[in-house]
């Protein structure tokens, strides 16, 4: 098991489920370095944990790499018993793959993917000296599953749970004391759809709002739950920790029917939203 102890650094931490992480993990009694763009939520978020732990606020654009670098050396500084690293920051782009510009898409990927490969490399070397330490990347169901116009968002998640499991098997191969968990969340209420970017091609408004209130319609497990659940992944040493019914009855599904998962899961998602909708 993993102690929850020491100190943690989080990526997006200013909202959602980063917030809730660390929240609870300050109840624990672990130390924080916090990170994200948003530095008025960071310091709002400090003030609320107060001064029972030691919390440092970093700004930080995780699609920098000089950005994250400079993190993990100041967090690190910061708090030398820093063991846990939570890889968490993430954006949503909403439109089909031809309505979305390759600039886009890279956009979302130096975030969504390359932002959790530069965050494990640029805290590693530190996490292997302690006699305990964990990594937590943050994917999606749509590393699991892949729902149309989520063409750029599925891509980056599903490469997140491919870096992830590869490295984790590696450090198991090394005898390292660093474990690693990849996080697959189902719909959680943040306010990631409404902050999404959308596609240079999409001209429909009505679809993005229809979007956006079918996902907070959905999306039933709350960010604390969500932090709970990851938190007793870490502790159980979880090589995946999936969030929520809606996760864990995707990946049973897809399971079951790998290639063909796509018109059962859309059938049901219809039935969902008209039941919404009346």
């Amino acid at each position: 098991m993993t102690t929850i102890r020491g100190a943690a650094a989080i990526t997006g931490a200013a909202s959602g489920i980063g917030r809730a992480l660390a929240i609870e993990f300050a109840q624990r009694g672990c130390d924080l370095a916090l990170a994200d763009r948003d530095e008025g939520g960071l310091k709002a978020l400090a003030a609320e944990i107060g001064t029972a732990r030691k919390v440092s606020v970093h700004r930080v654009d995780v699609g920098e790499p000089g950005d994250i670098a400079q993190f993990a050396s100041e967090a690190i500084a910061a708090h030398p018993a820093l063991g846990i690293v939570v890889n968490n920051a993430g954006v949503a782009l909403m439109g089909t793959f031809e309505e979305i510009d390759q600039a886009q898409m890279d956009w979302l990927f130096d975030i969504n993917f390359w932002g959790v490969v530069h965050g494990t490399r640029a805290f590693l070397p530190h996490l292997k000296t302690m006699s305990e330490a964990h990594i937590v990347n943050l994917s999606s169901i749509f590393g699991i599953i892949a729902p149309p116009g989520q063409s750029a968002y599925a891509a980056a998640k599903f490469a997140v749970r491919g870096f992830s499991e590869s490295v984790r098997h590696e450090l198991s191969v090394a005898g390292s004391p660093v474990k690693l968990s990849v996080v697959h969340p189902g719909g959680i209420a943040t306010a990631i759809a409404r902050n999404a970017r959308t596609g240079v091609g999409v001209t429909d408004n009505a679809r993005r709002a229809q979007s956006i209130e079918r996902f907070e319609n959905a999306a039933k497990t709350s960010p604390k739950d969500a932090a709970l659940r990851i938190i007793r992944g870490i502790e159980r040493n979880e090589p995946r920790i999936l969030i929520g019914n809606d996760a864990r009855f995707m990946d049973l599904l897809q399971r079951f029917r790998p290639g063909t998962y796509w018109a059962p899961l859309q059938r049901r998602l219809e039935k969902m939203a008209k039941g919404i909708e009346k």
